[in-house]
């Protein structure tokens, strides 16, 4: 209770966006993204989430490399990032750093779930917030 006031708990959705969705995410949605991409790289590690289970099934470094696609875009729009993040190792403030983190070749789609239709549900799932992006 604050002041007599209830406040109901907010259901945080996590969702990696699909990547050529990255450039023309709307500010609010681009950072929000590298906040999610921080937690699922630190602490947020194999803690089960329906919607980026899938991630869990590969190694840590292709999450990096989706991040630093996100921190690049952060960077050309003028927005600051801790840079500890572009270490593949870092994984927060709270979190110990991996001791070591095997490179992987950074494939044409960073997760094999990022598919036309996963691409189409990102698109659908933007336009139930009033955002309409044109590839």
């Amino acid at each position: 209770m604050d002041g007599g006031i209830q406040h109901e708990k907010q259901v945080v959705s996590m969702r990696l966006w699909h990547e050529d969705l990255i450039p023309k995410l709307p500010r609010q949605q681009l950072l929000g993204q590298h906040r999610e991409c921080c937690a699922l790289r630190g602490l947020g590690w194999k803690k089960k989430h329906a919607t980026v289970d899938y991630i869990f099934d590969y190694s840590p470094y292709k999450l990096y490399h989706y991040h630093m696609k996100v921190m690049n875009e952060m960077k050309n729009r003028g927005y600051q990032n801790d840079p500890a993040w572009e270490n593949p190792i870092y994984r927060g403030k709270n979190c110990p750093a991996y001791d070591e983190l095997i490179p992987c070749s950074e494939d044409k789609l960073p997760y094999p779930e990022h598919d036309k239709e996963y691409l189409a549900e990102c698109l659908d799932n933007l336009a139930g917030k009033g955002i309409h992006i044109l590839l």
